[in-house]
């Protein structure tokens, strides 16, 4: 019987703070003190309340604005996730199946489906997505879809050249004499044996998604206001750095923190799922 390892301890802290911030997500009109989007000129630029000018009724202070930063933040977390997650689950969609197609098949059509992949790794990413994006009305739909449709290639990747193992394996090699149709050999044989790297994989990506999402936002090409992101509050605290350092600095943390959560429960998913562990 296979010995799993035991969440370790960065494991264990990312899951709390995973699952906070998802719980967070979804409950957020009941979490939130204020309305995200309601200005209050007479609190413009309070800092937090921990400071000496700073009030409790804005825990982590204002905006240039007078909006609440920690009711931004519980809102953007939405954005952030559904980005992360939606753009994981088409990007995965596509490469598992580029990736099963092309290590099954060999020959001209891993030939040609790589040469696909390798162009796309080829160019810059942030060029595809910028470009898209800046010809299409923008719209978190569209954004989802773009960055799944661009971001496969990794899942492609991996689960090709562990098919092309696969095919040697007696259980394959059975499974064809039979006469087993093609349907069933990728999605009953194989793709059982490779979802724990896809599983790995996916999980690594949404940090990958969550980090690009800011970054598109932060430059004006992703989800557009008044829809709260955390990239969008990086960059309406840009100009404020040197006097109100909060507007940066919280959505800055909460970024990090929940791409450091899923990074650690993707290298504890990887010792779990390693065929090759000891057991």
């Amino acid at each position: 019987m296979r010995n799993w390892p035991r969440i370790n301890p960065l494991a264990g802290a990312g899951m709390v703070v995973l699952l906070t911030i998802a719980l967070v997500a979804i409950f957020s009109p009941l979490v939130a003190p204020y309305d995200p989007g309601m200005p209050d000129l007479r609190a413009r630029l309070s800092p937090p309340a921990w400071t000496a000018e700073g009030s409790w009724a804005h825990i982590l202070g204002t905006d240039h604005l007078g909006r609440d930063i920690l009711s931004r933040l519980i809102f953007g977390s939405r954005i952030a996730l559904t980005v992360g997650f939606g753009g994981v689950c088409i990007a995965g969609t596509i490469g598992v199946f580029v990736g099963l197609v092309s290590g099954y098949f060999g020959g001209k059509t891993d030939a040609f489906l790589m040469a696909v992949v390798n162009t796309l790794l080829a160019i810059p990413n942030i060029l595809l997505y910028l470009t898209v994006l800046a010809v299409f009305s923008q719209s978190i739909i569209l954004l989802i879809v773009v960055i799944g449709c661009i971001n496969w290639t990794a899942f492609a990747r991996v689960v090709r050249s562990e098919v092309m193992s696969l095919r040697s394996r007696a259980f394959i090699e059975n499974s064809t004499i039979i006469g087993q149709r093609v349907p069933v050999m990728l999605f009953r044989h194989m793709l059982p044996n490779v979802f724990g790297s896809v599983i790995v994989i996916a999980t690594l990506n949404v940090a990958t998604i969550i980090i690009l999402e800011a970054a598109l936002s932060f430059l004006g090409f992703g989800v557009q206001a008044p829809t709260v992101t955390w990239g969008g509050m990086l960059a309406d605290g840009r100009d404020y750095v040197a006097t109100a350092w909060w507007l940066a600095c919280f959505p800055g943390v909460t970024i990090t923190l929940l791409t450091l959560s899923l990074i650690f429960i993707g290298d504890w998913l990887r010792d779990v799922l390693d065929p090759r562990s000891n057991g």
